[in-house]
């Protein structure tokens, strides 16, 4: 099974602001937790270790990048 990086929610924002919410009202530490558990839920849930490789991958490039674009700014 490929990597599905198009929006599977009917309402996108929704899915969005349930996450945010997660968040609220938890420390750094407890917000850092909580998307680590989060992330090893979903990866047990898709069972795939190819989609779970790629997903890593992308979500480690997009970070890079968006660092990369805000020392290019400074």
């Amino acid at each position: 099974m490929p990597l599905s990086t198009d929006s599977n929610f009917a309402k996108p924002d929704d899915a969005f602001r349930a996450v945010v919410e997660a968040h609220r009202g938890l420390s750094d530490e407890q917000s850092a937790d909580l998307d680590a558990a989060l992330v090893l839920i979903l990866a047990n849930h898709i069972g795939d270790l190819n989609v779970l490789r790629e997903a890593v991958a992308l979500a480690r490039r997009r970070v890079l990048d968006v660092q990369q674009q805000q020392q290019q700014q400074q």
